[in-house]
């Protein structure tokens, strides 16, 4: 067998490979927000930062990093179907970088979330958001290690 005769198996994978992150990025494009981030100052309110979130419940919860909403109270959650909506800050945790937001308005589409007690080194994922404010933006690759603990600013 030579490289040149595998190439025809090597295109097929890489074929379906493609076809399955397109699949996921159109399934769950809809269930993920581009986050601007407000705080309140005297006067009004003043852009503090952006990220991404993705859609929990249908009536409004979202999840975030902790870092994306630190110091905020509220924001606009824009959707892939043009839609944009005020959100409040429910809660943070920093230690876990997790934030949940809510969003005023509802009827959202949740994402169909993994078990993430079930992933394993190697198994591919693909990751949606709105990395610097470009909505949308779609990345897939491999589980590098489960069960990792890293040191945060705060110190966990």
């Amino acid at each position: 067998m030579t490289a040149t005769a595998d190439l025809p198996r090597v295109q097929e994978a890489l074929d379906a490979y493609s076809q399955v992150v397109t699949r996921v990025a159109k399934r769950l494009l809809g269930s993920v927000a581009s986050l601007r981030v407000m705080a309140r100052v005297p006067g009004g309110r003043r852009p503090q930062g952006a990220g991404s979130a993705v859609v929990l419940t249908p009536d409004g919860y979202l999840v975030t990093s902790a870092h994306v909403v630190a110091r905020a109270l509220e924001g606009t959650a824009a959707f892939a179907d043009g839609r944009e909506l005020d959100f409040t800050v429910v809660g943070a945790d920093p230690l876990s970088d997790l934030a949940v937001v809510r969003a005023a308005g509802g009827d959202l589409d949740p994402a169909d979330l993994g078990d993430a007690d079930t992933l394993e080194v190697g198994q591919l994922v693909v990751a949606i958001g709105s990395p610097l404010g470009y909505a949308g933006s779609v990345s897939a690759g491999v589980v590098s290690a489960v069960g990792r603990s890293l040191t945060t600013q705060a110190g966990a």
